[in-house]
């Protein structure tokens, strides 16, 4: 059986499986991680999302084989319960989640928004979150809390 290699949260993986299957199957089937959510499984809504790089993307129609070698983060990479990232704790206080369904792919773009932009405007934020689709309506908030994280993350 193939073995794909990449490094998830920081920790090197070496997967033997089908390299076709999905980063998304794989990563919730047989790695454990529950952060991304099927949503579409065409890759349209953002539930998925987890950075690969600093890139935000889709993992439910991504191939295996392509992350190779490369640096994948899910939402249980941003931070824990004891140790939250910024914006856990900014989505947090602005109330900026409902059901939560698309909140870790929202998560995963504002991150890899942040990790290239540490200071984005009103309108780098929305832009960076208009794939994500979220049903609940908690699009002002979700913008407020990325500025608010990334304020938190300049501050001395």
């Amino acid at each position: 059986m193939p073995h794909v290699r990449f490094r998830l949260n920081g920790v090197e993986m070496d997967v033997a499986t089908d390299p076709d299957r999905s980063l998304l199957d794989i990563l919730r089937g047989k790695l454990g991680m529950i952060g991304p959510h099927f949503g579409c499984g065409a890759g349209e809504c953002g539930a998925c999302n987890v950075i690969v790089g600093d890139r935000a993307m889709s993992s439910c129609d991504m191939p295996l084989w392509s992350v190779a070698n490369k640096d994948i983060t899910t939402p249980e990479g941003l931070g824990s319960a004891n140790a939250p990232h910024p914006l856990q704790r900014a989505f947090i206080a602005e109330q900026a989640l409902q059901c939560g369904y698309c909140v870790s792919g929202i998560l995963m773009s504002a991150a890899a928004l942040l990790k290239r932009n540490p200071a984005p405007s009103r309108d780098e934020v929305k832009e960076a979150l208009d794939r994500n689709l979220c049903r609940c309506g908690s699009h002002n908030r979700m913008v407020r809390a990325v500025l608010r994280a990334a304020a938190e993350m300049a501050a001395p």
